[in-house]
């Protein structure tokens, strides 16, 4: 902005000089008379072309002064106060002046002691049909107005900037401190996190990426006080079932060793630490899943088998569950040849866990149903059956490990909530997935997807549904 004010600001003194420069040329051809002698001019009334001059040098600020084509002075605008009287231009800015106008920011060749805007015209007279300069006309004006504004204005920027500054260092601050208020409280929180509190939550204000963090911050917290409180109770449930058997075959043992129990009693209640010693071994088992399913350390041992026959057997070992409630099976007519091709131990294994849950929650005199559906992309098994079912704000965690939804374990009292986690991991390692539905006080439906086995590998042809595949998520 410097630059083009003090462009600008020149180009117009270059103009008006130029134009008073050679108005008073014109005046002086007008007032003066030619010497061809010594080709010099002679004003014809001194005086008054000295009041001229001064009062146009007065108007434009500018000392006018008129040399002759030796350089000498020989009129001033400055009268008897004028200080060219002995100084001779140079020959350099004569023929400058010659044919043209003259304009320079300078000293004049030594002509003065400091910068001056100079304009200057030749005083042109027509002796004999040729044009000669006779004379030489200067209007001068001192530079300093234009170094003056610059320094002018480079303190209006200076303050203007230093102000700018200090607001926007206050603005910057305020900015910095709200912005980093939450990752301070992000930092807070995470110390707390580390000695196991998870209470603490993050303010979220706004939609920007620090609330984005934020919000991300507090699903995490969510998550990990989840987690913690499905670790205690968890630990809690695992405690109990240790605990429980464990007393129990400790106790029977004991009373048989000292005679407490009968001899004859000693058969009855060694089946009892049986059921005991099975079901600390499947509580082990399911540790060693879970154990195995988080190291990545379980692997498919994939073979083709058929699907139906493994439901079947399943059922048959929850027969006396079955007929104790009185359930009524259903669906199994309509099965077909499902073949797969998968892990017979693992699917075995989700299969149990389906059919358990069921069995466990249905209702007296309820029952269980089996549905399948085969496409051309996976195989769909579904279980229902009748009872509770599972409450809304539950359906979406029951996948989740050491979950239960019988809180108060009247019902599960031998769960551990591993099972469907179990599940849902065998599934994915399969490529397959498994989600769940209900309706509370009607029934839960779960039902698994696998994908299905290429036609070509087929031992008896089907017929296939033709459909899309359900991507209905777990959820």
């Amino acid at each position: 902005m410097l630059f083009f004010v003090s462009n600008y600001w020149e180009n117009e003194k270059r103009e008006n000089l130029i134009e008073n420069a050679n108005q008073v040329a014109q005046a002086i051809v007008m007032a003066s008379d030619f010497n061809a002698e010594d080709h010099t001019i002679v004003i014809k009334d001194p005086d008054l072309f000295s009041v001229t001059i001064s009062t146009i040098a007065q108007s434009v600020n500018a000392d006018i002064f008129v040399v002759n084509n030796k350089g000498q002075l020989q009129y001033c605008s400055e009268a008897n106060e004028c200080t060219h009287t002995n100084m001779t231009l140079s020959s350099n800015i004569l023929g400058q002046t010659v044919n043209q106008n003259f304009f320079e920011s300078g000293n004049l060749d030594g002509f003065y002691d400091d910068t001056y805007y100079t304009a200057g015209a030749p005083v042109i007279v027509n002796t004999d049909g040729v044009n000669e300069a006779v004379a030489f006309c200067y209007v001068s004006t001192k530079s300093a107005f234009v170094a003056g504004l610059t320094m002018t204005m480079m303190r209006m920027f200076i303050t203007s900037a230093i102000i700018t500054m200090l607001v926007a260092l206050v603005l910057v601050g305020i900015l910095s401190y709200s912005m980093a208020k939450p990752l301070r409280q992000m930092s807070s929180a995470a110390k707390k996190f580390a000695v196991g509190d998870f209470s603490t939550r993050v303010e979220v204000n706004g939609d920007d990426e620090i609330a984005e963090l934020a919000t991300a911050f507090n699903n995490m917290a969510d998550s990990l006080n989840s987690s913690e409180s499905m670790r205690r109770s968890f630990i809690a449930n695992v405690s109990h079932e240790l605990k429980t058997p464990m007393t129990t075959i400790a106790g029977f043992i004991d009373g048989m060793l000292d005679g407490t129990i009968p001899k004859e009693q000693h058969s009855h209640y060694m089946n009892i630490v049986s059921l005991e010693v099975k079901r600390l071994s499947r509580l082990v088992q399911s540790m060693l899943s879970l154990s195995r399913i988080e190291n990545g350390e379980l692997k498919l041992h994939k073979q083709d088998f058929e699907l139906f026959s493994v439901i079947v057997n399943v059922l048959a070992g929850f027969e006396m569950q079955i007929s104790q409630k009185n359930i009524e099976i259903r669906g199994l007519e309509n099965f077909g040849q499902l073949k797969i091709e998968a892990d017979p131990d693992l699917i075995h294994q989700v299969i149990y866990n389906l059919i358990e849950n069921a069995v466990k929650f249905t209702n007296e005199n309820g029952y269980i149903s089996f549905s399948a559906l085969e496409t051309k992309y996976e195989i769909s098994i579904s279980i229902e059956n009748s009872g509770p079912g599972i409450p809304p704000e539950d359906i979406r965690y029951i996948f989740d490990r050491f979950y239960k939804t019988d809180k108060s374990r009247s019902v599960d009292k031998k769960g551990m909530g591993l099972g469907l986690f179990i599940t849902k991991s065998i599934m994915r390692l399969h490529g397959g997935h498994i989600y769940a539905e209900s309706q509370p006080d009607k029934y839960c439906r779960f039902t698994i997807k696998l994908p299905s086995v290429p036609p070509i590998v087929k031992q008896t042809p089907s017929q296939y549904i033709d459909t899309t595949a359900n991507t209905k998520s777990e959820e």
